[in-house]
């Protein structure tokens, strides 16, 4: 253990000397390390917390949940509009009935929303968007209220005149959100209370903007808005344990069922599994890293061969020094170990550097995009062992020709 440690202090002392020494050819090598890590690991940080960010907002459309509507969510520059446009929308009504049928679902919500203005005082908003939701919506959708409550059961029964706004919204409006509570605002012309103000996500790539949305129950929205020239659909959660192919497959037979559809006729309705958006995702990103290792391990072979032709020159500086240890007894392993530690400390150092490049990376996308990018533990790991591995096969030759040197040879080449 003492003379491992003794190799390894000797090679960094070595191998800074190396830097101190040769400065240029050590920094452009360095530098090809530094972008290759810098290349692969910034793709994969910036892609995971990506990523991560997406699949966390799909989630946030509940788990295990199934959208009934008229439009299929999958999109691409193939997407059949014509198919879709003259289907019916689905129904309040369709929800009770789905309640009654179907065995494996927990909980069923029902949305409508439109886009109209909101007004306080001299203050306008235009272009709002309305959810009007039913009474197990946040038992599917988790909402959390920062100030204020959420929407009582009385009230969506009722239909009462009451808002829960986004925080966004209310800052807008109220210029501090934590005075917007016991406001009243006038809808699209209709008077109502604000309750509770929506806790502050920020940007979202997918899914619902609450940040910038105003939420009502379904019996108020349809006194605001023409419940037909809306967008409305049916939300659907599984018990715990069914799988959403089961549970996708009794809900294309209850919805069959409802509408009466003859086994001949299509189904006039989609059915667009949450986890089906989680799958896209990822298969997505899978391209996206793999173009981003293609990136980096081109650099790396660059940088490899650069380390390489680093050790071979310091071979040749130190042949008579190899020579002398070899003669006082120095093995073979303890001389092919030095080097390879020094090959291995200069890819850690050029790793470091397009790790601190990465950190900056990280800190210049969480403040403009307005998204967190973090580096993972895993992917530190990944950068050292890379390192690491690159400097062992870029040094393993020139160590092996140290290690073979003979001592009376080496000791006259000086």
């Amino acid at each position: 253990m003492r003379t491992m440690l003794n190799i390894l202090s000797n090679s960094f002392r070595l191998t800074m000397q190396e830097l101190m020494v040769n400065k240029l050819r050590t920094a452009l090598s360095l530098i090809g390390i530094s972008f290759g890590i810098f290349c692969i690991i910034g793709v994969l940080a910036t892609v995971n917390s990506l990523e991560r960010n997406i699949q966390d907002e799909i989630k946030g459309l509940g788990t295990n949940t199934i959208y009934i509507d008229k439009w299929e969510y999958k999109g691409g520059a193939d997407y059949p509009f014509w198919k879709y446009v003259n289907r019916p929308l689905p129904k309040y009504a369709e929800m009770a009935f789905i309640k009654q049928r179907s065995q494996l679902a927990s909980h069923l919500a029902y949305n409508i929303n439109n886009v109209g203005n909101v007004e306080y005082k001299n203050n306008v908003l235009q272009g709002v968007t309305f959810y009007g939701i039913t009474e197990e919506q946040n038992l599917i959708q988790p909402i959390v209220v920062q100030y204020g409550r959420y929407i009582s059961s009385s009230e969506f029964i009722a239909g009462s005149p009451v808002v829960i706004i986004g925080f966004d919204n209310a800052e807008k409006l109220f210029i501090r959100a934590d005075i917007a509570v016991g406001k009243e605002v006038i809808l699209n012309g209709k008077k109502a209370k604000v309750i509770g103000v929506i806790k502050k996500e920020g940007q979202n790539l997918i899914g619902w903007n609450y940040d910038q949305c105003i939420m009502i129950p379904y019996r108020f929205i349809r006194n605001i808005f023409d419940e037909k020239r809306s967008n409305a659909f049916i939300i659907a959660m599984a018990k715990e344990g069914v799988s959403s192919i089961a549970f996708k497959d009794e809900l294309e037979g209850v919805m069959r069922s409802i509408r009466k559809l003859s086994p001949k006729t299509a189904d006039d309705f989609s059915l667009n599994d949450v986890s089906g958006f989680s799958d896209q995702v990822s298969s997505v990103f899978v391209s996206v890293n793999i173009g981003g290792w293609a990136i980096g391990l081109l650099s790396l072979i660059v940088g490899a061969f650069g380390i390489a032709n680093i050790m071979f020159v310091t071979v040749k500086e130190r042949t008579a020094m190899i020579g002398l240890k070899k003669a006082i007894g120095a093995k073979r392993r303890s001389i092919m170990m030095e080097f390879l530690l020094e090959a291995a400390i200069i890819c850690i150092m050029g790793g470091l550097i397009g790790l601190l490049l990465v950190y900056i990376l990280t800190i210049v996308l969480t403040s403009v995009f307005n998204f967190p990018v973090f580096i993972s533990a895993g992917i530190l790991t990944l950068a050292i062992s890379l390192c690491i591995a690159i400097g062992i096969l870029a040094g393993i030759i020139p160590a092996s020709i140290a290690a073979r040197l003979d001592p009376v040879v080496a000791i006259r080449s000086k």
